[in-house]
């Protein structure tokens, strides 16, 4: 495949080197330490982008061969996205020690915009061939 076809993922490394940029930049202005999180910003940002990018590649690879399924995939690939943050957002929503109301906040926004932009790319993915 060429690597024209892959532009989606440049788009997403891209978008996820923007919006480090700008979460990053609100952390420091609003002066909000994240030393006392379980995860760093930056290890969010890495998985987040990791899980994209496997599904990005997944819904890419079987676009020419399987298009009526990359609805599904695209599904399948959100499932096991959400199923394995739940797994990576548990120790933070069992700490009763620290207040954590911060980093879950942190936590779901970075999740939110990485939905958010896979299914934007996915939906392109879709519209194009219509």
């Amino acid at each position: 495949m060429p690597l024209k076809n892959y532009k989606p993922v440049l788009y997403l490394f891209l978008f996820s080197f923007f919006t480090y940029i700008i979460h990053k930049s609100v952390f420091y202005f609003l002066k909000l330490d994240d030393s006392n999180f379980h995860y760093t910003l930056e290890t969010l940002y890495l998985i987040f982008s990791l899980f994209a990018t496997i599904l990005l590649v997944v819904i890419l690879k079987f676009e020419k061969d399987k298009f009526d399924s990359i609805g599904m995939f695209f599904m399948l690939g959100t499932f096991i996205q959400m199923f394995l943050s739940y797994l990576i957002l548990k120790p933070i929503l069992s700490d009763k020690i620290h207040n954590v109301s911060v980093e879950k906040i942190n936590f779901f926004v970075t999740f939110i915009l990485f939905l958010l932009f896979e299914t934007v790319l996915t939906v392109g993915l879709l519209n194009k061939k219509l």
